[in-house]
């Protein structure tokens, strides 16, 4: 089944998009309890060393929201474009 890589990346891209929302929300909300999932996610006991004050700008979060979804679109579009080249049959 051959995946149209542009459509593909979109769903991708717009699904990151909205965990990447998701995920500042909370971390808006609940700064020190996200230091802690943080943590848990790298295993490092104490993160709050490396992390810093958590705090969320408006320029920040946009800045961060571009580069989340623009990456996941060309990683997505590459993955549907190697995933359409190599279920062709071989010549």
């Amino acid at each position: 089944m051959e995946l149209d890589t542009n459509k593909f990346s979109f769903a991708a891209a717009l699904t990151m998009g909205v965990a990447y929302l998701v995920c500042a929300g909370f971390v808006a909300l609940w700064p020190e309890f996200s230091v802690k999932l943080l943590g848990w996610l790298v295993h490092v006991v104490n993160v709050e060393k490396f992390a810093g004050d958590v705090q969320i700008t408006p320029l920040g979060f946009l800045i961060g929201l571009a580069q989340a979804v623009v990456y996941t679109y060309v990683g997505a579009w590459l993955f549907a474009w190697l995933h359409n080249k190599f279920m062709k049959p071989a010549k």
